[in-house]
């Protein structure tokens, strides 16, 4: 699949960003010096400088261009994904992290800037626990529980907790949202699923062939998780407790007014760095 008649580093790097390209990946030079740096273990600086070394073969580096042509993710094929300062790993059992979801974390910093103020902390819908280990990086003294359906997920999650070095302080259970718990928390965080049923199919090829669709799937009208979530947070919440939950463009009102029949205060609409209402502040 590779142009077997030059083995240069540089003439691989233009094939595949062209083959890139040619499938509709945005990007494709970036792209192609990822997954060049995927197969062969050498950074960009290192391409810009060596465009004519000549590279061992290899057929991993052209099973990394097709699968990414084809729409494969590459946190996906490089098996781990950044999120806020944590380093995750990630599989098709969990949703990507994304930057958007980040919000939440500058949110509960912003509301509670005091790094000793929060001892408990429940991430509803964990994946793979980024919320949760990154709320827990930010507060040393808080013990947190992760919950998620899916006990792939949930081991997931224990394992990048692991691998930063926060498996002692957080717990992750098996649960249809909180069901099983009998506990307070000052803080909650959920990014539930909120992608209405009949728009996933029109999502980005690489979520909606690649990433979990249970947890994208947010019912008819996207809204069925926080239904489900938010009339729960007055027996979930401490007194002063905070719940932080992410949702879909256009949904703030729709999840504000939940909250309200739910007897809960809207504190905050949090929006992106894109400027996008991303994230609500609820309160007892």
């Amino acid at each position: 699949m590779t142009p077997a008649d030059d083995s240069r580093a540089g003439a691989l790097i233009r094939w595949a960003a062209a083959y890139l390209d040619e499938h509709g990946i945005e990007q494709a030079r970036r792209e192609a010096r990822l997954l060049f740096e995927l197969a062969y273990g050498r950074e960009v600086s290192w391409q810009l400088t060596h465009a004519d070394e000549i590279m061992p073969e290899t057929e991993q580096f052209s099973d990394f261009v097709r699968r990414r042509g084809a729409g494969e993710p590459m946190a996906y094929l490089s098996g781990r994904k950044g999120f806020w300062t944590l380093d995750l790993e990630v599989t098709p059992d969990t949703l990507i992290p994304r930057g958007d979801t980040e919000t939440l974390v500058e949110a509960l910093l912003r509301h509670r800037p005091d790094r000793h103020s929060v001892t408990s902390v429940l991430d509803l819908g964990t994946g793979s626990g980024c919320l949760l280990l990154a709320a827990l990086s930010e507060y040393p003294q808080a013990f947190g529980i992760g919950v998620d359906r899916a006990e792939r997920t949930a081991r997931q999650a224990r394992k990048n907790a692991r691998l930063n070095d926060l498996a002692s302080r957080a717990d992750f259970v098996v649960a249809d949202w909180s069901d099983p718990l009998d506990a307070r928390f000052d803080v909650v965080l959920s990014n539930p699923p909120y992608i209405p049923k009949d728009d996933i199919p029109g999502l980005m090829k690489d979520v909606v062939a690649y990433e979990p669709g249970a947890a994208l799937d947010g019912g008819d009208d996207g809204l069925d998780a926080y239904r489900q979530i938010i009339p729960r947070l007055t027996d979930l919440l401490q007194p002063q407790g905070l719940a932080i939950l992410e949702f879909g463009i256009g949904q703030e009102e729709d999840v504000a007014n939940i909250a309200r029949m739910a007897g809960l205060s809207v504190v905050e609409l949090c929006a992106d760095l894109a400027g996008i209402t991303r994230a609500i502040v609820l309160s007892r």
